[in-house]
C-alpha cells in the first residue's frame, strides 16, 4: 500500500498537472517520463475546477501507474460535482488500478451560480471524504495549510477542519506551498497538538519567474519571506538568473526542512522535469 512509503526515512514525491489543450497532451507523457526517472515515492495528478478535466487525469494517472510502474494519486474535487459525478470517476479510477484519490474541495467554477454553489452536494472536502469512505473502496489522502486556508476565520478552526478530514479517513496530507519553513514548523507543532497522528508531506514550488509569485501567491495565499522577495528585486529582471536563484531557494528549503526533521517532500514540478531534476539530483543524489 502506498501508505507504506511513510515507513521510510524519506519520501519524495511530485505533482504535475494536464495541460489545458489537448493539442498540448501528448507533451504529458515525456514530463511524466523523465519524472519518473528521477524516482519518486508517488506522484499525484491535478484536474481543474469542477473536475473539467477529470478524464484527462485518470489517463494521466493511469500511465503513471500501469505504464511507468510509480505510484500515483489523482486529485478529484467536489465543489462542483455531484455524487454519482464522483462515484463515476472512482469506478474510472478502479478501471485502471488506482486505488489513491487526494479529496479537495477545489475552486468554484467561474461558470457557477450562487444558487447551484448553495445547494452544492458537498461545502467541504471532509465531508467529500466521508461519501468516498463509505460508498468507494479508494484511499484518501487530503490537503493542508501551514498559513491555514485563506478563508478560515482562524488557524484552530482550520486544525478543527484538518481533523475532520483525518476522522473522515485521510491516510496523511500533503501541504499547500510554503515559502517560510518557520509557518511549516509551527503548523507542525500544532497540529501534533490538535491530535493529528497521520503523516504530512511538505509541499514546495520552485519559483523560477518573477511572474510566477504574484499568480502564486494569489492562488495559494502563501506570504513571502523577505529571502524571497529580495530574489525579486535582484534577477526578476533576468530570466536565467532567476531561474537559478529560484532553484537555489527551494534547495535551501528543503535541506533545512530535513535538517529539522521533516523528511516527507511533495515537489510543485508546474511541468518542469529539468527544474525537478536539478532540484533532486541537489538533494537526493
Amino acid at each position: 500500500m502506498l501508505q507504506d512509503m511513510f515507513e521510510q526515512k524519506r519520501t519524495l514525491s511530485f505533482e504535475v498537472f494536464p495541460p489545458k489543450k489537448d493539442g498540448e497532451f501528448d507533451a504529458a507523457f515525456d514530463v511524466l517520463n523523465a519524472l519518473g526517472k528521477l524516482e519518486p515515492d508517488f506522484i499525484s495528478v491535478t484536474y481543474g475546477a469542477g473536475g473539467s478535466r477529470s478524464g484527462k487525469t485518470v489517463e494521466l494517472a493511469s500511465y503513471i501507474q500501469n505504464t511507468l510502474g510509480i505510484d500515483t494519486i489523482a486529485h478529484m474535487t467536489c465543489v462542483g460535482s455531484k455524487k454519482e459525478d464522483l462515484l463515476g470517476i472512482a469506478e474510472k479510477l478502479k478501471e485502471t488500478n488506482i486505488d489513491y484519490v487526494l479529496a479537495l474541495r477545489g475552486d468554484r467554477p467561474g461558470d457557477m451560480t450562487d444558487e447551484q454553489y448553495a445547494s452544492r452536494d458537498f461545502a467541504h472536502a471532509s465531508d467529500m471524504m466521508q461519501f468516498l469512505q463509505e460508498n468507494t473502496q479508494l484511499h484518501l489522502a487530503g490537503a493542508c495549510y501551514p498559513e491555514k486556508h485563506y478563508e478560515s476565520f482562524s488557524m484552530e478552526s482550520d486544525l478543527n477542519n484538518l481533523l475532520k478530514k483525518q476522522k473522515a479517513g485521510a491516510e496523511f496530507f500533503i501541504s499547500q506551498l510554503f515559502f517560510d519553513n518557520d509557518y511549516f514548523y509551527s503548523f507542525l507543532e500544532k497540529a501534533d497538538k490538535k491530535g493529528i497522528t497521520i503523516p504530512i508531506c511538505a509541499g514546495v514550488m520552485p519559483i523560477v519567474t518573477a511572474r510566477q509569485i504574484g499568480t502564486t501567491v494569489k492562488l495559494s495565499g502563501s506570504s513571502v519571506p523577505k529571502a524571497l522577495s529580495d530574489l525579486f528585486a535582484t534577477y526578476g529582471d533576468n530570466r536565467q538568473e532567476m531561474r537559478k536563484a529560484g532553484i537555489d531557494y527551494a534547495i535551501r528549503q528543503i535541506r533545512d526542512l530535513q535538517e529539522n526533521g521533516v523528511s516527507n517532500i511533495h515537489i510543485y514540478t508546474m511541468n518542469k522535469p529539468k527544474m525537478a531534476g536539478e532540484i533532486v539530483n541537489a538533494i537526493y543524489r
